[in-house]
This record gives structure tokens, sequence and C-alpha cells, in this order.
């Protein structure tokens, strides 16, 4: 499920394009020059063009084909079009990358095949709406909403470390209820006390 009224992006603003997330802003250290990344439901690719322009090689995947091609010129981007919920996993069996990100789509039964793309050493950036955001508009189904700590649980379950969760209500531009998620998969052999994985300081 995707939906037009995205987080963090004034309305009217179609889905995937417009300035990255400031929870992938905010994250992105994690995400280094060189390495592979998974964008998923990325719409027009506003995040697989910011990750993209730090030398990150993004994998964009949607079904809208048309939403795709703005995209056929740009480097390090490959895209690739695909119904997520109506047809087979379009990935390889196993492939993994060394980022996932995933905005403004919940489809439960693909929680599973996202933790698993994580690669070890990778993260999970997956950042969607929450229960409570029927107060304020769409999405107001219940079944495109997560429940209270949705996200952490399917980082327990994938075996991910949380590095950073939030369960807001953002104010502007638009009201709305989010959960956001950043989570990493350890290395071989790392010292979880070891890693990385919060905020550079200011």
């Amino acid at each position: 499920m995707t939906d037009l009224a995205v987080p963090g992006v004034a309305p009217g603003v179609a889905h995937g394009t417009g300035v990255p997330s400031p929870w992938l802003v905010r994250w992105g250290h994690l995400i280094a020059p060189g390495t592979r990344a998974l964008d998923l439901a990325c719409g027009q690719g506003r995040h697989a063009r910011w990750l993209a322009s730090r030398g990150v090689s993004v994998v964009a995947v949607d079904r809208d084909a048309a939403a795709l091609a703005t995209m056929s010129m740009l480097a390090n981007v490959t895209t690739l079009t695909a119904d997520l919920e109506g047809a087979p996993w379009p990935l390889a069996e196993g492939e993994r990358f060394d980022a996932v990100i995933v905005t403004n789509y919940l489809h439960r039964p693909l929680f599973s095949r996202i933790a698993a793309s994580v690669a070890p050493g990778g993260v999970l950036i997956y950042e969607t709406f929450a229960q409570g955001n029927e107060r304020y508009g769409k999405p107001s189904n219940l079944q495109f909403l997560l429940a209270p700590g949705e996200l952490l649980e399917v980082a327990r379950e994938a075996g991910l470390r949380v590095a950073g969760f939030e369960d807001v209500t953002l104010a502007a531009p638009r009201a709305a209820c989010v959960q956001r998620l950043c989570a990493t998969r350890a290395a071989p052999g790392e010292n979880p006390g070891d890693a990385a994985l919060y905020e550079p300081a200011a």
C-alpha cells in the first residue's frame, strides 16, 4: 500500500518526489558510498536519487513503470518494475543489500522478505503511517496503519538490532502519525557494543 499523503512532504506532492525523508537523512551515515541499497516501493525515487547522489548503487523497485522511467538516465540507479503484492518476490532468492529503505508502504506479508534482504553489517530504514493517523486523513484503514511497536517486533523477529525508533505525531507540513525504525544486522564476529550504530556527534 502506498499513499499520496507523505509524511514530511507537502500535500499534493506525489509519492517518491520531493526532499528525502529526514529519518533517512538522519541515519544516512550508516550507508557508505560504494554500497548497495534497495529502495522498495520507491515511487519516483526521492530516496533512490538522494542515495545515488552520495555514491550508493541503488535498486529502485515499484509497480509504476512511468515513475521508474523518470530515473532511467540516472547514474547508480537500476530500476525494476514489479507488483510487490500480486506477484512473486521480484529479487533473486537470497539477494541481500547493505541498506534497505521502505517509506510510506505497508504490506505485512513482505515483512520477513524485507528484513531478510538486509545483509550482515547492513541497515533497514523503515518509515510509514501508524495507528492514530485516521484522525487526520488517509490512510485511515487500520490495515494500512502500523500498530504500536509493530516495527520493533519486525526487527526482533528478524534478529536485527534497533539503532533508532520513533512513534510520533508530525504537525507539519500536514498532521500525520508515523512510525520509524532504523535497525542493523550484525556482521559475522561483530561485537554489538562496538558497532557504529548511533548518530555522529554534531
